[in-house]
């Protein structure tokens, strides 16, 4: 990805966008920090949602998230990890790799939402930052961007 994605990436996503992600993966690394890996994911969901209560940030954890089929609002059972502030999308996991199905899981959270942007985070990693994961939703495509 050059320069020139990435700014097109923020200015799709809007700063105040960009701000909240920089807090969530501010709390998800004292998480990583003071749990490393090996726990289940709904540890590190707390222990996320503490740090976001910590830092005045408001969200909300196992959101429930109707799909619209043929007309029909239909409960799917579909659930996101948390939304942070009404507007980002956060998808927790604790698994040995991050795969494809992941990212496409939170393409279909931000399709179904509108949102712009969502976080995919893998707390089973030895170094946090090889477990994270921005999936961008733009109007034209979608953009995965391994945080490096």
């Amino acid at each position: 990805m050059n320069r020139n994605d990435a700014t097109t990436q923020r200015e799709a996503v809007g700063e105040d966008i960009e701000s909240l992600a920089s807090v969530v993966l501010d709390g998800a690394f004292a998480v990583h920090r003071s749990l490393g890996p090996g726990l289940l994911e709904s540890v590190y969901e707390a222990c996320l949602c503490h740090e976001m209560a910590k830092r005045g940030i408001s969200h909300q954890r196992q959101v429930v998230l109707p799909v619209t089929y043929d007309g029909v609002i239909v409960e799917a059972g579909l659930r996101l990890d948390l939304l942070v502030a009404d507007r980002l999308i956060v998808e927790l996991k604790a698994v040995d790799a991050l795969a494809p199905i992941h990212t496409a899981q939170v393409l279909t959270y931000l399709k179904l939402t509108g949102y712009p942007l969502g976080l995919l985070l893998n707390f089973n990693t030895q170094h946090l930052k090889d477990g994270i994961r921005r999936v961008v939703l733009t109007s034209q495509r979608r953009v995965v961007v391994p945080l490096r």
